[in-house]
């Protein structure tokens, strides 16, 4: 009945494809990627290889209702909608309604709501033990970290770009010193806001150092940070949900106002497989 619409450039979108993923949902919520790349026209249901230039014409790769752009679901949801059009979105195929646009939102659905469909019942990514603390971590995350970047990125001024890149690197040197203690964020036990974190590390050598100029250090710099990143990529599945090329080419080709030559560059080299040795923590 319920089915996923994603990117897999957006870090937001790709917390929804990792719960769906990990919580063993693939049978019961299908699942669609959007082209990376979003023109004028918002998000293209077309094929995501990069084949068909933006423009031209194209058949849907929507198998559920053959949209074309996502925008056609808000606006069957609400004709009058005018407002941005986002991923993740949650569709409902029997009353042909977006069920919910907020990944927060889908996130913990897929943790609670659909657990009686998941394969991995037992996995719970928001224990009741801790609700308080993880909570606050997870806004710090939001605030300075997960949203810093594109305040960072999009800053059009100089002060206002430099005081959101130095805000980003003050949170990841807290973040470095806490995983100095624990494997993970709260111990030994991965939860949400690893996954918050896990989405914005995974992008930051290879677009956010570069393309929104966070570039006082790499994530590789950090040897706790690196570490943590290579160990949750290495967790069963996990690999399946990134792509580096979906996300070089939505960030590189759609922000012309950062990047107006669309030039995409063919590195960093990256290998997230290597031994990371935080068992020992």
């Amino acid at each position: 009945r319920y089915y996923l619409y994603v990117s897999l450039a957006c870090p937001w979108a790709s917390r929804t494809i990792i719960f769906r993923k990990l919580k063993g949902l693939e049978d019961a919520i299908g699942m669609t990627i959007v082209d990376p790349i979003r023109d004028e026209k918002g998000w293209a249901f077309r094929d995501p290889s990069g084949k068909i230039p933006p423009g031209a014409p194209f058949e849907s790769t929507d198998p559920v209702n053959g949209f074309q752009f996502l925008s056609e679901a808000y606006s069957a949801t609400d004709p009058d909608y005018d407002e941005r059009v986002t991923v993740p979105v949650l569709w409902d195929k029997k009353t042909h309604r977006i069920v919910n646009n907020c990944e927060d939102d889908i996130c913990r659905m897929f943790n609670n709501v659909f657990n009686d469909f998941a394969r991995n019942r037992d996995l719970d990514f928001f224990p009741k033990e801790i609700e308080a603390d993880h909570a606050k971590l997870s806004s710090f995350l939001h605030d300075n970290v997960n949203n810093g970047v594109y305040r960072a990125g999009f800053a059009t001024r100089q002060r206002p770009y430099e005081i959101g890149c130095r805000r980003v690197f003050e949170a990841l040197d807290q973040l470095e010193e806490r995983l100095s203690k624990n494997r993970y964020l709260f111990d030994n036990r991965i939860v949400e806001a690893d996954w918050r974190l896990f989405c914005t590390l995974v992008r930051f050598d290879v677009v956010y150092y570069g393309h929104f100029k966070c570039n006082l250090f790499r994530i590789i710099d950090y040897p706790n940070l690196q570490g943590y990143l290579m160990d949750l990529f290495q967790q069963p599945g996990i690999a399946d949900t990134v792509n580096f090329d979906h996300i070089k080419r939505h960030y590189y080709m759609t922000h012309t106002q950062i990047n107006p030559t669309r030039i995409v560059p063919i590195g960093p080299v990256l290998d997230l497989t290597k031994p990371h040795g935080r068992e020992k923590k």
